[in-house]
Order: structure tokens, then C-alpha cells, then sequence
């Protein structure tokens, strides 16, 4: 086996080193969770135990696992293995790795594994330097990224990865590590007189949203601020563990039902034009470390969805938004969040747009066959066709002529509202329509 120094690595015997990063597994037997990819038979557990890994993504919150199975399979394989931080990394560091790569392939046929933790921080360009080395097999990368690969990464190096998706670990699996750190001497804090209340541990396991790093740190935190009783013990209480968690514990259980319930009330309170209530939910997920991007695509759908052409700029600004928050980030994109929560909260509402969609998709279900009025198809060979009349060849653009199929010839599928925008655009509506009227409507 040969391997690199990487930024997961610890001295051996370094007790200096953070709880949470002592505590990493080195082998599947220690690794906690995850089973729905990593049980028995399953794909990934497979992979590794052959080594056999193929270029993956690990796609997962902070806290679940995915630098503790890189660190796995560099114990393991009998590749060479080289990590890479995109944080701090440029396309130079690319090529080095990848001429590094090509010697040891060339001289000794030694394979390269690549570990890209934070894989989405790479741009295009970065992401395309990695293509030709990973379909010719100079190198075989293992990405890890807790944005969504199939937003951040490029279409052509999704498409050459298999992508696993790793959960927020439950309650009870970070009740487990925490357990194992309290009882193991050697790497966690095990024969120190450390006595940790089951009530504490359950608050920390609840409060780390399914991040075991946080729980290790707050419990490395209480175990060094906390006074040893007469007996030389150290007790860690309920109350210990709430003063080291830096975050008052909010019911927020990200990617389980509180998740989908506070999305969905920040959606309902824009609809139903609360920008109170918006900022309320908005701030909840702020504080609970939703993911920005996330808050931002439900509100470009929304602007489309709920206000539409009611206010058309809406989606202008959702969209600006969702740009802004890829750009800035957190902290400060959090303003944007909110200024656009605001905005769309105090739009006139109008779902006019999808309803005539929907209406629309149902006639072409029921006739998918449907033909094109033939004053408006290319083909020449009909001697006979109709003439289609250019509109802006007439007074205001526009000529009443049939676009609909003949068995919905008439059909109405949008029916705009009497409001704001959209009531320019019914307007407008009616207008061609009389005017249509008015002039005997022989052009049907």
C-alpha cells in the first residue's frame, strides 16, 4: 500500500490532536452509519473491500462520513494515494498531481487515486483537466462535496462518476460515536474518569444534526471546561453539555420532517403575502445551516409557481438572488435571501400561467396526436394549403387566425387575472379579441 500525508492525517499517538479527528475510523468494521450504501453486498462496501474503487462522488452534509471513508481507503488500497483541498488548490495543482500521476503509471504501473475534498470549489476549467486522466484511468477520483453534484458539478464529470449519496447520520449512530470516544482509551477520552449522563448524550446526539464532528467537539469541549467531582470524575450533565453547544437546540432535523415542514411554511407564508411570517421561517433555516442555494431555488419555482406574470419581475430577482447566493455566500447572501422573501411575499399572486399548462397537458394526454393546423406547417406538397397570415403584416401585430388543433379550436387554456401585471396583459387580451370582433372575425 502506498499512500501521501493528506489533511485528514494525525501523528501517531498525537493526543493533541481534536477528538473528532482521533476518533475517524480506519476501517468498515469501525464506520458508523451509512448502511444503506455501505451494508453487506451493497455497491460501495464491494468496491472497497476488493479495491476496486472506480472515480466516485460523495455527496453528504457535513459530519457524515465522507473524508472518514477517503481515509478508509487510503489505509487500504494499494494505490497511490493523493488528496487535494479545491479550497486551496489552483489548476497548478492539477497538473502537478496529474504528471506525478503519469511517472508512477509509466515507471512502476502504479495506479493514482485522487481525493478532491470539496470537489463543487473547482470551476469548469478545473473540473475539465481532470477528464482525459480519468477516462484513460491515469488517475481514479474520489470526490467529496456537500453541495448537490448535480448542480455544482460539470455535466461531463457527473457523467463519469458514480455518485453516492451519504445521509445526516441519525440520533442514535451519533449516540454510538459518542460512546465509542467515552469508552475508547487509546484514540477518545476512555479511562480518564469521564462520566457522560445518558441525558447529556442524547442532547448532544440530538443537537449535532446528524454532524458527529459537532457532537465530538462539544463533548471534547465539556471534558476539558469541566471540574473533576472529590472522587477525580468529571461529570458531563445535560446542563455541561447545553453550555458547550454554541447553538441553542431548535427543533430543525434536516432531511427529515421538521426540514420539509419549515420549507414548506416559508413557501405558504410568501403565498399567502405574510413577509413577517417569510422572514420568521427564513431565519429559522438560516440559523439551523439550511442550505442557502437550496432556500433560493424554492423561490425562483415560487416566482413562476404562485406570482407569474402578476408581477413578472419576480423571477428576475428570485434568479438574481439565486446568482447572488452562489457568489457571495453566507454570511452576507442571507440579505439577499431576505430581500427577495420580501419582495415576493408582496406580490399579487397568480398560478394563472401553470394552470393553463397543466390544463394543457391534460388535452395532449387525451389526443397526443393531435394534428398542426395545416396553415401552419413548412411542408410545400399540399397545393391546397391554407394561407397563413404573417401578423406584423397587419395593423398592431396582430391577425385572428387558428394555432389550436381543430378538435380544441376555441379552447381557452390561460384566463388571466385582474391583477397587477397581469391585468395589462388580460387587457391586452381583450382588446385584439374586440378588435377581432369588430372586424366580423372572418379570419378564424
Amino acid at each position: 500500500m502506498t499512500s501521501q500525508s493528506s489533511f485528514f492525517d494525525s501523528p501517531p499517538g498525537n493526543n493533541s490532536a481534536p477528538l473528532a479527528n482521533r476518533m475517524r475510523p480506519e476501517t468498515l468494521d469501525e464506520f458508523v452509519g451509512q448502511s444503506e450504501i455501505l451494508g453487506e453486498g451493497k455497491l460501495l462496501r464491494r468496491m472497497l473491500v476488493a479495491d476496486s474503487i472506480k472515480s466516485i462522488v460523495l455527496f453528504g452534509p457535513p459530519g457524515c462520513g465522507k473524508t472518514t471513508l477517503a481515509k478508509i481507503i487510503s489505509n487500504t488500497t494499494q494505490s497511490y494515494f493523493e488528496t487535494i483541498n479545491a479550497t486551496a488548490s489552483g489548476i497548478a495543482d492539477i497538473r502537478a498531481c496529474i504528471d506525478n500521476a503519469l511517472k508512477r503509471m509509466s515507471s512502476r504501473n502504479e495506479k493514482t487515486i485522487v481525493f478532491i475534498d470539496e470537489i463543487h470549489r473547482f470551476n469548469k476549467i478545473q473540473q475539465d483537466a481532470l477528464l482525459p486522466f480519468i477516462e484513460n484511468g491515469v488517475i481514479t477520483l474520489i470526490g467529496a462535496t456537500t453541495e448537490n453534484p448535480f448542480f455544482e458539478l460539470t455535466p461531463a464529470l457527473a457523467s463519469r462518476t458514480t455518485i453516492f449519496t451519504l445521509k445526516p447520520l441519525s440520533a442514535a449512530e451519533v449516540g454510538t460515536i459518542i460512546n465509542n470516544a467515552l469508552t475508547d482509551a487509546k484514540k477518545g477520552v476512555g479511562g480518564r474518569g469521564i462520566v457522560a449522563t445518558e441525558e447529556a448524550i442524547l442532547a448532544l446526539a440530538a443537537a449535532s444534526d446528524g454532524d458527529a464532528r459537532v457532537a465530538l467537539n462539544a463533548l471534547e469541549l465539556a471534558a476539558l471546561t469541566t471540574l473533576p467531582d472529590s472522587n477525580g470524575k468529571i461529570n458531563i450533565t445535560f446542563d455541561v453539555v447545553s453550555e458547550c453547544i454554541q447553538k441553542r437546540i431548535v427543533k430543525y432535523d434536516k432531511g427529515q420532517d421538521e426540514h420539509y415542514n419549515t420549507i414548506s411554511a416559508f413557501i405558504k407564508s410568501i403565498r399567502g403575502s405574510d413577509p413577517d411570517a417569510a422572514l420568521y421561517w427564513l431565519a429559522k433555516m438560516i440559523y439551523c445551516g439550511e442550505d442557502p442555494k437550496f432556500i433560493a431555488r424554492r423561490m425562483v419555482i415560487l416566482a413562476s409557481e404562485d406570482i407569474s406574470n402578476a408581477q413578472p419581475s419576480a423571477l428576475t430577482l428570485a434568479v438574481a438572488t439565486f446568482n447572488a447566493v452562489e457568489v457571495i455566500g453566507l454570511p452576507e447572501c442571507q440579505l439577499n435571501l431576505a430581500q427577495c422573501a420580501v419582495f415576493l411575499a408582496l406580490s399579487p399572486k397568480s398560478s394563472t400561467s401553470m394552470d393553463g399548462l397543466f390544463a394543457a397537458m391534460e388535452d395532449v394526454k387525451k389526443m397526443p396526436r393531435a394534428s398542426v393546423p395545416a396553415h401552419l406547417t413548412i411542408s410545400p406538397s399540399q397545393e391546397d394549403k391554407p394561407e397563413y397570415k404573417y401578423p406584423h403584416n397587419y395593423p398592431a401585430g396582430y391577425v385572428r387566425q387558428q394555432y389550436l388543433p381543430d378538435a380544441l379550436a376555441g379552447k381557452k387554456y390561460y384566463v388571466p387575472k385582474e391583477i397587477g401585471y397581469e391585468k395589462r396583459l388580460a387587457d391586452y387580451l381583450k382588446s385584439i379579441t374586440l378588435q377581432s370582433e369588430m372586424k366580423g372575425g372572418a379570419n378564424n
